[in-house]
C-alpha cells in the first residue's frame, strides 16, 4: 500500500486525512445556526466559510477589516455579517466582541460555534506591538479576548474550536515562556510559531473546563500542513521543501478545514471536549500541552494581560 493510500485510510469518525470540508458536512442542515469564523478571506478560513455557508449557517466572517471580510462572503457566495477583527489590536477586538453580542442580541439568535482560525506564521524578522511579540498576540491572545467575550452568547450546545498546529511539539522545552513575551530574547520564527500553537492547545483544554453550559465544548486541532497563505512570510528554503512535499504530504486547502468543520459542526464532534484533534479524530498532543497546571497558568496570565491592554 503507498503511503498516500495509508493517509488517506478514515479514522473512527469515518473520515480521515483526506476527507474534505465538503465531505465531512455532507447531508448537514445547518439553517437557521450562526457561526463565527476568523481569518475569513482566506486559506482555511474561506473554505470553512464557504462550506458552513453551503449548508445553510449564517456566519459571521471576520477579518482584519470589513471590507475584506466582506469581499470574502462575496466571493463564497455564504449568507452572513462581515466583521472587522484585527487580533493583534485589543480594540479592533473588543469592537468585533461588542458588534457580535449586538446582532445576537438583535436577533435573539445564539451563537452556534467559534471557529479560532486566523493566525500569523513565522515572520523573519520579530514584529511587536503592544509590548508582545505578534505569534504571541495574535494567535493567542487576541482569540482568547475574542472567545471569553463571547462566552455568554454561546447556544446550549455551543461549540470553540481552536486552530493550533502539530508545530506545537517544537515549542520551547520550558513550556510558555511567560518572562519572555515580547521574545527579546532570541527571537526564531518557527520557534515564535510553535510556543502560540502550543498556547491555543493549552487556551483550549483550560476553556473545556470554564464552559459556562454542560453540553457546550471547546477543542484544538491540527489541520494538517497546508500551502496556504499563512506561509507567506516563510524562507526560500522551507517554500521550496513544501513544494516538493506538496504531491505526498500536503492537504489541499478544502482538506485543511475539514476538521475544524467537522469539529464545529458534524453530530460525531459534539461529545467531544477538552481534546486535540487531527484528521476529524481525537489525537494526542505533546506532554506540554496535557500539563493541567501550564494550562491554568496560561489562563491566569493571559487574564492579567488582557486587562493591561
Amino acid at each position: 500500500m503507498s503511503i498516500a493510500a495509508i493517509l488517506r485510510r478514515p479514522g473512527p469518525s469515518g473520515f480521515g486525512y483526506g476527507s474534505t470540508a465538503e465531505e465531512v458536512t455532507a447531508g448537514l442542515d445547518l439553517g437557521g445556526r450562526t457561526y463565527l469564523v476568523t481569518g475569513a478571506n482566506r486559506g482555511l478560513g474561506l473554505e470553512t466559510l464557504r462550506v458552513l455557508g453551503l449548508r445553510g449557517a449564517h456566519v459571521l466572517a471576520a477579518a482584519r477589516t470589513e471590507d475584506t471580510a466582506r469581499g470574502a462572503l462575496a466571493v463564497t457566495g455564504a449568507l452572513g455579517t462581515p466583521l472587522a477583527c484585527d487580533l493583534s489590536e485589543p480594540r479592533s477586538v473588543r469592537e468585533c466582541v461588542g458588534h457580535v453580542a449586538a446582532l445576537l442580541d438583535a436577533t435573539q439568535t445564539p451563537l452556534d460555534g467559534i471557529v479560532a482560525n486566523a493566525g500569523v506564521m513565522a515572520p523573519r524578522e520579530p514584529v511587536r506591538k503592544h509590548g508582545y511579540e505578534l505569534h504571541v498576540l495574535a494567535n493567542h491572545v487576541g482569540h482568547f479576548m475574542l472567545v471569553t467575550g463571547l462566552l455568554d452568547a454561546l447556544g446550549e450546545e455551543g461549540r470553540v474550536v481552536v486552530v493550533s498546529s502539530n508545530a506545537h511539539f517544537r515549542a520551547p522545552r520550558a513550556g510558555i515562556e511567560f518572562d519572555n513575551l515580547d521574545v527579546r530574547r532570541g527571537y526564531g520564527p518557527y520557534l515564535a510559531y510553535a510556543h502560540s500553537k502550543l498556547a491555543n492547545v493549552l487556551f483550549a483544554a483550560a476553556l473545556a473546563r470554564r464552559m459556562p453550559l454542560p453540553r457546550q465544548t471547546a477543542n484544538s486541532l491540527h489541520p494538517g500542513v497546508i500551502r496556504t497563505g499563512i506561509q507567506r512570510d516563510v524562507g526560500l528554503p522551507s517554500r521550496i521543501a513544501l513544494a516538493l512535499a506538496r504531491p505526498v504530504f500536503l492537504k489541499s486547502i478544502p482538506q485543511g478545514a475539514a476538521t475544524q468543520c467537522w469539529a464545529v459542526a458534524h453530530p460525531g464532534a459534539s461529545g467531544l471536549s477538552g481534546r486535540y484533534l487531527a484528521d476529524c479524530n481525537p489525537s494526542t498532543p505533546s506532554a506540554l500541552a496535557r500539563d493541567h497546571a501550564l494550562q491554568e497558568r496560561l489562563w491566569e496570565e493571559t487574564g492579567r494581560i488582557v486587562e493591561r491592554l
